[in-house]
């Protein structure tokens, strides 16, 4: 069906909204192009797009067909499944908690068992209580740090992660067959159970059950920012309960809000989100400074240096800091498992082996995407081996200590980088210092990230061109080795993503993102000192992106 008729469907169809059909009617030739060329497709996390009517839109009819396509795959597993049902969360985001309700609707429909919470929760309190309920699916209406303009749908499994390839293809299978408006079943009475508080409670407890001991200072001072996100009350509460009681919050960045006004977006991957907080901190004199993203399953860390200036870590850095200091602890106080394992994502820094190595444990490398730590996780159990899983982490500002939950989660991070800070504190330093340390005893490891953002139609044959480009040619460059991931190498799921290992030991990787129109590239290298590797990673990033 070619995209006109798709725009003229809507327009002709009794289910579109005056408000809706009003919007169509306003667009240009090229946007209704834009909007009705494809259909919103599953990523790495799940459906995510633009918000705005159309198909290739996030609104009230995207989000009910893909939910009914997820009722469907329900169903074929039959009675048992549709009685353990599923469990909706969302976060700040403007539609959220309208697209969550609408979820609600197609379930009970449907004849599925639905739990929906009574405002915003983290992420990973919904993988949380998936399991803790004892549910079949979950689903969270978040396009976590994206910005405003978007929204996104991540569907999980029963084990709590996000959905396996495998099962997500049948998902897509049974939405790729339904029509948009005549084959979904919806009820403007939904008959769901709403949860809050006693799942809440349950969360924190799992989570402060990650705690390390570390005794906080009380002269310790944290300054935080939700993002206007959904962090805000459980990150306070956790950090009360272990005894962090100088937290303050970021008054312009507290309350939820989906226009999130004070920043260009809400994603603590960007140093300007910290800018307030950072201003805020100074007037404070905290100790240290951290932000989480809207659905709160990402952490920023900014840390004060000896000059009492601010520096903005990497999630890298991040990971590497708590990765050193999780396998520390456990070693001090001899829980550590002589058969352990930390699991990385494939375009993650090569110090967390660095560091894994020196205290024997394993270093596990899966694809991009977190639902493939919590397949590791998964997987561990079905061996019986329950305490083999220490730590998981990604790049991209992402970490979970336990099995509690099988996504990241910010609300533990944040726990963690606290106690490593006020442990740090106790001994003269500051975090900045640990992280020196750890340059100075594992070797100066640097990454550099490189994201083209290419919209539209155009755009995705640009990303298939650079993708051919890397994958087929010859390029300039003295490499060692090549992997090549869409072949389902190392027992990983076929994915579209390029590394390649230099004769000096440094590394590059390629990937298009899975939920936003861009590609990335990944640089890594290693070095006797700061300055030099981080000139060696800018000389290794302007080498390649010359390719483009």
């Amino acid at each position: 069906m070619s995209y006109m008729t798709e725009y003229e469907k809507w327009l002709a169809s009794d289910a579109v909204s005056d408000e809706a059909k009003s919007e169509l009617r306003s667009l240009s030739e090229k946007e209704i192009e834009d909007r009705f060329y494809k259909e919103l497709e599953f990523g790495t996390a799940g459906l995510r797009g633009i918000m705005g009517a159309g198909t290739n839109r996030m609104n009230i009819y995207t989000v009910r067909k893909t939910t009914q396509g997820i009722c469907l795959e329900i169903i074929d597993n039959g009675q048992e499944a549709m009685d353990k049902g599923v469990v909706v969360a969302y976060d700040s985001r403007n539609n959220s908690a309208l697209f969550a309700l609408e979820c609600a609707k197609v379930l009970c429909a449907n004849g599925i068992k639905t739990y929906l919470f009574d405002s915003l929760r983290p992420t990973p309190e919904l993988s949380f209580a998936l399991r803790h309920l004892g549910c079949a699916r979950g689903i969270v209406i978040t396009a976590s740090h994206n910005p405003k303009e978007y929204n996104g749908y991540k569907a999980y499994g029963e084990d709590g992660g996000q959905l396996p390839p495998e099962v997500a293809d049948v998902v897509v299978g049974y939405i790729n067959k339904i029509d948009i408006f005549s084959d979904i079943k919806i009820t403007e009475d939904p008959q769901y159970i709403s949860i809050g508080e006693d799942v809440d409670r349950a969360y924190i407890d799992a989570v402060k059950e990650q705690s390390l001991g570390v005794k906080i200072p009380e002269d310790f001072k944290v300054v935080y920012t939700p993002l206007h996100g959904s962090g805000n009350l459980l990150v306070r509460r956790v950090l009360d309960e272990i005894g962090a009681k100088n937290v303050f919050v970021v008054p312009q960045q507290e309350k939820p809000d989906g226009n999130f006004p004070t920043v260009v977006s809400p994603n603590p991957e960007n140093a300007e989100a910290f800018t307030l907080a950072i201003e805020y901190a100074k007037e404070q004199n905290a100790d240290i400074v951290f932000g989480t993203d809207p659905d709160s399953d990402r952490i920023g860390v900014v840390v004060r240096k000896s000059d009492g200036s601010y520096a903005v870590l990497s999630g890298n850095q991040t990971g590497s800091l708590l990765c050193e200091f999780i396998l520390r602890k456990r070693k001090e106080n001899g829980t550590l498992p002589s058969e352990g394992a930390v699991i990385k994502t494939i375009v993650t820094t090569e110090m967390i082996r660095a560091v894994a190595d020196s205290f024997g444990v394993e270093t596990i490398d899966v694809l991009t995407g977190f639902k493939f730590i919590g397949e590791k996780i998964k997987e561990f159990e079905a061996e019986g081996k329950y305490d083999k899983y220490l730590f998981g982490l990604e790049e991209s500002y992402g970490y979970l200590k336990g099995s509690y939950a099988r996504d990241k989660d910010a609300v533990v991070a944040s726990m963690l980088v606290c106690e490593l800070a006020a442990e740090l504190k106790s001994q003269g330093k500051t975090l900045y210092d640990g992280l020196i340390d750890l340059y100075e005893k594992y070797g100066y490891f640097v990454e550099v990230l490189e994201t083209k953002t290419l919209t539209g139609i155009e755009g995705i044959e640009k990303i298939r061109e650079i993708m051919h480009k890397f994958r087929n040619s010859q390029l300039p460059l003295d490499i060692e080795r090549k992997l090549d991931y869409s072949q389902g190498i190392d027992g990983l799921p076929k994915s579209d993503v390029l590394k390649f290992f230099l004769a000096d030991g440094s590394w590059f990787a390629v990937r298009p993102s899975g939920t936003e129109p861009k590609i990335k590239f990944y640089f890594g290298v290693c070095g006797e000192a700061w300055e030099s590797a981080q000139e060696k990673a800018q000389a290794l990033k302007d080498k390649v992106c010359s390719l483009i």
